[in-house]
């Protein structure tokens, strides 16, 4: 298998790296669009990511990697197993990061026919696309803002319901597909539709280091790494395995979390004052506020965990303001800081 640059070895982009072992920690919180300049290390932040979750746990055999836990979010094969009484064997599977390049056709994508099964045999069977090997794991798009409307509709529909429907050349196939959706882009380069951005539950910026230190470091890490790779991946093993515990211990650790009423009113109230649409900007912070404090082994969820991921929760929710030039990052914070001293009194919690 191809060397990956490992994940702690990425100098700087704290703000890229949080939201992805955030999401990693609660994939509920939703996916992570990485805007920024080329050559910045977002492709190989999220690549990196793959060395650094836990296995997961499946069924053997199931080419769409189902959860054994599970007994809604199945396949029809393994529905048709249990039905039967059936309880097949669970192994363990390393979670999946799949890439969804630009010029992938809808087949490739939801899956279709296997062509040289039928021929050779005339049985009718379906080939997984990338929507089922993405199940339970990542989904990465490269320049999302340029990928064609008809594969965004795709991502769109898997998203919204959670599965993957597939009916053509009398085939009929219904799988669980849940993944965490990352993209990256420039935006200089074209505009996220507005749909698809929705679906995203972070947004952060990555830039050019100014700092020459930092500079240097990234260029010496680089060729460090492709001079010779398996002595820097050796060199970083213990590093990324402290950040893969950590990992383990946020997800453990998440259920015991709950997040106070006052964090709710808060998040409720900077949502209201950014007038940002629907609710799904306060799911966004309940979630990652919480994953953070998981993370990061605290006992409770606090104001200042709720400050911190409030601009890559709510950043890219703003409508734009003809009248306000001010940058999305610079508007939220703006906000957080006008109500931060407001008692809690002045908060409206309803049950």
């Amino acid at each position: 298998m191809r060397p990956v640059f490992p994940f702690s070895a990425i100098v700087g982009q704290d703000e890229m790296k949080l939201a992805l072992l955030l999401v990693a920690i609660d994939p509920t919180i939703g996916g992570v669009m990485v805007f920024g300049d080329r050559g910045t290390g977002k492709s190989t932040a999220v690549r990196a990511l793959a060395g650094l979750l836990p296995q997961m746990k499946v069924v053997e055999g199931c080419k769409y990697g189902c959860d054994p836990k599970s007994t809604t979010q199945r396949c029809d094969d393994c529905f048709a197993r249990l039905a039967r009484g059936h309880h097949p064997r669970t192994v363990l599977a390393p979670v999946p990061v799949v890439d969804l390049p630009l010029g992938a056709t809808e087949d490739r994508v939801v899956g279709a026919l296997d062509l040289e099964r039928a021929l050779t045999t005339g049985e009718k069977a379906f080939e997984p696309g990338l929507l089922a090997r993405a199940h339970r794991g990542f989904l990465y798009v490269d320049e999302v803002n340029l990928l064609e409307d008809h594969l965004v509709d795709l991502l769109l529909d898997a998203a919204a319901t959670g599965e993957n429907v597939v009916e053509r050349e009398g085939v009929s196939v219904r799988h669980p597909s849940r993944f965490v959706l990352v993209g990256s882009g420039n935006p200089e380069e074209g505009e996220l539709r507005p749909q698809l951005l929705d679906r995203f539950g972070l947004a952060v910026d990555v830039r050019t280091p100014t700092v020459i230190a930092t500079r240097i470091d990234v260029i010496k890490r680089r060729d460090a790494f492709d001079r010779d790779p398996l002595a820097f991946l050796s060199h970083w093993q213990k590093a990324d395995a402290k950040v893969r515990r950590s990992i383990e211990k946020g997800r453990t650790r998440l259920e015991q979390l709950v997040v106070p009423d006052e964090i709710l009113a808060r998040a409720a109230a900077l949502c209201s004052a950014l007038g940002t649409d629907g609710l799904r900007g306060e799911l966004t912070l309940l979630r990652t506020t919480r994953a953070l404090a998981a993370f990061e082994g605290a006992d409770t969820v606090t104001l200042e965990h709720l400050r911190r991921i409030a601009p890559m929760a709510l950043r890219h929710r703003l409508r734009r303001n003809v009248l306000d030039d001010a940058g999305s990052t610079t508007r939220v914070e703006r906000a957080v800081t006008e109500l931060w001293d407001a008692p809690a009194s002045d908060v409206v919690v309803t049950s």
